[in-house]
C-alpha cells in the first residue's frame, strides 16, 4: 500500500511547461532510460514507478488493434489525472493540468459571464455619445456598432479554426496573429491590447476621483448640515443639475474645472478637497500598494459586484426616468435653445466610445472555452451581445429622453450621466459609493493583466522582481493622475482608447486573418474581399473621426 501511495516523479520538480489539450483516452506517460539522457547528472529523474507504469500501458497498447476495444487498457490502469505527467526526450517531466477535470459552464452561465465582462464604464458614457450624435442617429449607430463588432468578434473566435494541421486547443488570438503576421503579429496585438487596458485604467481613475470627491461631500454636507446649492438646475424632488452650463454645443469639450458656485461647503474643505487637484493624488496612497501584490487572486473574489452595480443603475435610471418623465422634441438637422437635431456631425464620438463598450475581442476565446456546449458558442456569443446592446439601449435612450428639457437643455448631458445629479441625491450617492468599491477591487486586476502581458512578453516572467513592477506601477498610475488632474473626461478618454485598440483587433487583425486564410484554401471570392476590406477602412476612418469630429 505505502508503494501505491509514492509519487510517480523523482526528487526534480517538474518544468514551467503545460498542457490543457490532453485527450483521457490517449494519456500514455512517455519514459526514457536514463543512460539515453544527455549529461553529468546520473541521477535517476524519472522514478522506477513511472517505469512499471510506462511498460503497462504500452504493453496494452500492443496487444490492441484498432478495431478491437475489448482489450484497450483498463481505468486500473490508466493514472488518475492529478497523477498524469508528460516526460520529455531530457528525462524531465512536466505535469498535466486540466483534463475532464476542467469545469464546464452552461450556456445561461457563459452568456452572462461575457454580459458581465463587456459592460464596463462605458455604459456611464453612453447617453453623452448619444447627445453628440443625435437622438436618431445614436440609435442607429448603437445597433450597427453592436452588429459590426459581434460579427468581428466572431471572427476572432472561428480564427483559430481556420488552420490547418496545427493543434490550435490552447491557442490564444495573440498565437493565431503570430501565426500569420510573425513577431509583428504577437507584439501589435499585444501592444493595442495593452492599449484598452490602461485606457480603463485611466478611466477608472477619473471616475474614482469623481466618485471620491462626491461621497466626500455628500458625507461633508450631512455631517455639518449643509445645504449644497447649484447655480444651475432644475427643483423638485428628482434634481437635475447642469455643472458645466458654458458649453461649446460644436465642441463638445467640457469644462475641466468646477465653478465657485458648485462648493458651497467651506473654503479649507474645498482646498483639500477638490475633484482634480487632490483627490487624484490621494489614491495614490490607496491603490498604488494594492498594484504591486504578486497576485490578484483576493480582487478577484469581488468580481461580482460589476453585476451588482450594472443592476442598480439600470434600477436608478428607470427610478429617475419615471420620475421625470420624458422630454422629446424633433429636430432633424436644426439644433433649437433646449434641444439638439437628430443627425450630428460629432457622431464619430459615439462610435469611438461604442468600440470600447462592445471590445471583447482580446479574450473572447478564453471565456468561449469554458462553454459546456462548443457547438453552440456562435448562439451563445449573439445573445450575450443582444444583452450588452439592449442594456446600453435602456440606459442611454431613458437619461437622454428623461433629461429635463426645458429648463435645462440637452446639451447639458455629461460623459458621466451621474455628474448630472447633486450630491446631495441619496440614490446617487449610492451608486457612487457602490461603483468607488468595486472600481477599487477591479482597478488592482486590470494592473496584474498589464504587468502579466507586458513584463511576461519582456521578462519571460510576469513578476521579474519588485523594482520591475514598481516602475510600471508608477508609470500606469501617473498617467491616471495626470488625466485626473488636467483631462477628466471619462467620454474622450474612452473613444480615443476605444478607437485605438478597436482599429486592430476588431477591425483590422480578424478581418486580414479571415481573407488570407480564404486565399491560402483558394475560396476567397471579391464580395468577401470588398466587404472586409470595408471593414478595415471603417477601422481607420473611426480613428480618424476621433481627432477631426
Amino acid at each position: 500500500m505505502d508503494e501505491d501511495s509514492k509519487p510517480l516523479l523523482g526528487s526534480v520538480q517538474a518544468g514551467e511547461y503545460y498542457t490543457d489539450s490532453l485527450d483521457p483516452k490517449q494519456r500514455r506517460p512517455f519514459h526514457v532510460e536514463p543512460r539515453n539522457i544527455v549529461g553529468d547528472d546520473v541521477q535517476e529523474r524519472v522514478s522506477s514507478e513511472a517505469a512499471v507504469l510506462r511498460s503497462r500501458v504500452h504493453y496494452y497498447g500492443r496487444l490492441t488493434a484498432s478495431s478491437d476495444p475489448l482489450l484497450v487498457p483498463p481505468d486500473h490502469v490508466i493514472p488518475c489525472p492529478e497523477d498524469i505527467y508528460v516526460y520529455s526526450p531530457l528525462g524531465t517531466a512536466f505535469k498535466v493540468q486540466g483534463g475532464d477535470s476542467t469545469a464546464k459552464n452552461p450556456s445561461i452561465i457563459t452568456i452572462f459571464a461575457i454580459w458581465n465582462t463587456m459592460m464596463g464604464t462605458s455604459i456611464l458614457s453612453i447617453p453623452w455619445g448619444i447627445k453628440q450624435a443625435g437622438f436618431t442617429l445614436g440609435i442607429i449607430i448603437i445597433v450597427l456598432m453592436g452588429l459590426l463588432t459581434l460579427y468581428c468578434c466572431y471572427r476572432v473566435l472561428k480564427s483559430r479554426e481556420s488552420i490547418p494541421y496545427v493543434d490550435t486547443s490552447d491557442w490564444e488570438f495573440p498565437d493565431v496573429c503570430k501565426y500569420y503576421f510573425g513577431g509583428f503579429g504577437k507584439w501589435s496585438s499585444l501592444v493595442f491590447s495593452l492599449v484598452s487596458l490602461i485606457g480603463a485604467m485611466v478611466v477608472y481613475w477619473v471616475l474614482m476621483s469623481n466618485f471620491l470627491f462626491n461621497t466626500g461631500k455628500f458625507i461633508y454636507n450631512y455631517v455639518h448640515n449643509v445645504s449644497a446649492s447649484d447655480a444651475f438646475g432644475t427643483n423638485g424632488t428628482d434634481r437635475v443639475i447642469c455643472p458645466y452650463p458654458n458649453l461649446d454645443p460644436d465642441g463638445g469639450h467640457s469644462t475641466l474645472q468646477y465653478s465657485a458656485g458648485e462648493n458651497s461647503t467651506g473654503a479649507v474643505f474645498d482646498r483639500w478637497w477638490s475633484k482634480t487637484h487632490t483627490i487624484p493624488f490621494y489614491l495614490v496612497v490607496l491603490l498604488l500598494p494594492l498594484l504591486n501584490f504578486r497576485s490578484a487572486s483576493f480582487f478577484a473574489r469581488f468580481t461580482f459586484l460589476g453585476t451588482l452595480s450594472v443592476g442598480y443603475l439600470i434600477f436608478l435610471v428607470t427610478y429617475k426616468a419615471i420620475g421625470l418623465g420624458f422630454h422629446l422634441d424633433f429636430h432633424w438637422f436644426d439644433s433649437s435653445t433646449f434641444f439638439l437635431p437628430e443627425f450630428r456631425s460629432l457622431f464619430p464620438q459615439l462610435s469611438g466610445v461604442l468600440t470600447l463598450a462592445f471590445f471583447i475581442h482580446n479574450c473572447i476565446i478564453t471565456l468561449m472555452k469554458t462553454n459546456k456546449h462548443q457547438e453552440n458558442n456562435v448562439r451563445d456569443l449573439s445573445l450575450a451581445y443582444l444583452l450588452v446592446g439592449l442594456t446600453y439601449l435602456y440606459v442611454g435612450v431613458l437619461i437622454f429622453a428623461a433629461f429635463p428639457s426645458p429648463p435645462l437643455s440637452k446639451d447639458c448631458i455629461e460623459p458621466n450621466f451621474l455628474d448630472n445629479f447633486p450630491s446631495s441625491d441619496v440614490l446617487v450617492f449610492v451608486a457612487r459609493t457602490g461603483l468607488l468599491f468595486q472600481m477599487t477591487t477591479v482597478y488592482p486586476l486590470l494592473g496584474y493583466l498589464v504587468r502579466v502581458q507586458l513584463l511576461g512578453q519582456l521578462f519571460g516572467d510576469h513578476y521579474p522582481g519588485f523594482l520591475h513592477v514598481f516602475i510600471l506601477n508608477i508609470l500606469v498610475v501617473g498617467t491616471g493622475v495626470l488625466m485626473a488632474r488636467f483631462y477628466p473626461n471619462i467620454g474622450s478618454i474612452s473613444r480615443y482608447s476605444g478607437a485605438i485598440c478597436g482599429l486592430a483587433l476588431v477591425f483590422v487583425l480578424p478581418s486580414l486573418i479571415h481573407m488570407i486564410s480564404l486565399r491560402r484554401r483558394g475560396e476567397l471570392r471579391w464580395p468577401s474581399a470588398v466587404f472586409h476590406s470595408f471593414l478595415i477602412l471603417l477601422g481607420v476612418a473611426n480613428l480618424f473621426g476621433q481627432f477631426f469630429m
